[in-house]
């Protein structure tokens, strides 16, 4: 089992920080209207309040400017990899294949034994990976920029393509591309490449790819 963000990662921390003081904001506006002069919050609980909104929208266009430079540098990779829709020539033909469930808003990838990772796709280097995506809500958007490939995912239908798993281990980034509501920005995983490259031939499915 992995869960590349785990319940604490700051995916998880800033939408439980934004929605408390949803939350909050609304409690207070209600007590403003409904109280009127008999309560007033003191200068010091509002310019606090304020400081911590602020420190809230810092965060998040911090965590927004790791998204795009994780982009980049996957963009940047020096070695070309290997994507593509699915070719038809049958699961076999693939050394590991992910059913890949969207949601709003994360990502779960079930192996063939039926084990999920949450936003987390672990897979080995230099494999040939089929993914089968789908969506349980929204349209999503299903990205790994170091394979070059984007799907659209709509609720009603299945996506599938494939990659060829980096050969070096590390953890690359998949993304949602498409809006999908308040938790779009955080909505991300990784394609997690770890063990030893294969010494046979790895399989050839096609050429090259921007797009599924």
């Amino acid at each position: 089992m992995e869960n590349a963000l785990g319940i604490w990662g700051p995916q998880a921390a800033l939408m439980t920080i934004t929605a408390s003081f949803t939350v909050l904001g609304m409690v207070m506006l209600l007590a403003a209207l409904f109280m009127g002069r008999r309560w007033k919050p003191s200068y010091t609980f509002e310019f606090g309040f304020i400081a911590i909104m602020v420190g809230l929208v810092f965060y998040a266009d911090w965590s927004s400017v790791q998204t795009y430079s994780a982009y980049q540098e996957n963009l940047n990779a020096e070695e070309k990899k290997v994507s593509g829709n699915y070719t038809g020539k049958g699961e076999a033909a693939f050394d590991r294949v992910l059913t890949v469930i969207a949601f709003q808003w994360g990502f779960a990838f079930i192996n063939e034994d039926d084990e999920i990772s949450r936003n987390a796709a672990v897979v080995k280097p230099g494999e040939t990976v089929l993914f089968k995506i789908v969506s349980n809500d929204v349209i999503h958007g299903f990205n790994i920029p170091v394979a070059q490939i984007t799907a659209e995912i709509d609720p009603d239908a299945k996506r599938e393509m494939w990659i060829r798993a980096p050969d070096e281990p590390g953890k690359y980034l998949i993304q949602c591309v498409n809006y999908c509501g308040v938790g779009h920005s955080q909505m991300k995983a990784w394609l997690v490449v770890k063990g030893e490259t294969p010494t046979a031939e790895l399989k050839t499915l096609g050429g090259n790819t921007n797009g599924a």
